[in-house]
């Protein structure tokens, strides 16, 4: 059986579609690496792009992406809501089928070791990839942003795990790493006071005593003219996206503030959706074999 990965790489731009669409043409120019899909948000200033294919062909289509993002995007003209350290920011490794986390793991190490030496951006390990416990969480790894970590990069403790130890000066530092699948969920409110989505953000993020597999930010978004708690939720098998919502929801009820709507950023395993169908339509025998598509697909 062949080795099925995803491969998730996070573009810190999302303003500029040129831009966007010449480095997704550099990954695609790897025909056995598979682009599934690719979103961008201007207020964020940020896109995400996934790939599925085997580990070396994805080892690859990462690197021409992220050479293509360091030569095009500029850290030090980039503003946006979104935490970045770099013009590549963040690519994790998930094992979907015939594949370990160990997989994983060599191919975010892997392309780690060619974006220092052929490319002299920092690498930083993390999750299931970090060489040390403190790395293991991205918001750690990535504390400071790019204008902290150039003056943090040279302390002993920030030193990277590839390449030179001073940022790249325009396309800064790039963490690497393996985790299991992740759903980008943002929950929109009817508010512009951004304070209200700080708070409950806050009390939804496992690190601050919410749900052990949210992490969470309030950001507003001028183009809609809403705020926005955005979240990556590391885990859905634990902690499901109607749970977070219904807690959202209630929250922001709390502080006579309406919840305007949801997003998914990227893509979604379908048990996460089937869940939150079971949950609102309370169904009570439903069986993924009643999907029409997936009857169809199976040819049964």
């Amino acid at each position: 059986m062949s080795k099925l990965m995803e491969c998730v790489p996070n573009f810190s731009e999302g303003r500029r579609p040129e831009i966007v669409a010449a480095i997704v043409s550099a990954m695609q120019a790897v025909p056995e690496a598979r682009v599934l899909d690719f979103s961008s948000d201007a207020d964020h200033n940020r896109s995400v792009v996934t790939l599925a294919g085997e580990p070396d062909a994805l080892v690859e289509a990462a690197f021409r992406g992220a050479e293509a993002a360091s030569r095009l995007i500029d850290l030090t003209q980039h503003k946006g809501n979104h935490p970045r350290m770099g013009a590549t920011d963040v690519i994790p490794f998930v094992p979907v089928q015939g594949c370990t986390m160990e997989d994983a793991v060599d191919a975010a190490r892997r392309l780690g070791e060619r974006l220092g030496s052929e490319l002299s951006i920092p690498v930083y390990l993390y999750e299931a990839a970090a060489t040390r416990p403190e790395r293991k969480n991205l918001a750690d790894v990535r504390r400071g942003e790019f204008e902290g970590l150039r003056e943090e990069i040279a302390k002993p403790h920030r030193q990277p795990d590839f390449g030179p130890p001073r940022l790249h000066p325009t396309a800064g530092a790039t963490a690497v790493g393996a985790r299991p699948f992740l759903v980008a969920f943002n929950v929109n409110l009817g508010t512009k006071d951004v304070s209200v989505a700080k708070r409950i953000a806050k009390a939804v993020r496992g690190s601050s005593g919410g749900f052990v597999n949210c992490k969470a930010l309030g950001l507003y978004l001028e183009a809609e003219g809403v705020s926005q708690v955005s979240m990556n939720m590391t885990d859905f098998t634990h902690t499901s996206l109607h749970h977070v919502f219904e807690f959202v929801r209630r929250e922001a009820e709390h502080c006579a503030v309406p919840v305007v709507g949801s997003e998914i950023v990227g893509l979604v395993p379908e048990a996460a959706l089937l869940a939150a169908a079971r949950y609102y339509l309370r169904l009570w025998t439903f069986d993924e074999t009643q999907l029409l598509e997936r009857r169809l697909t199976d040819g049964r």
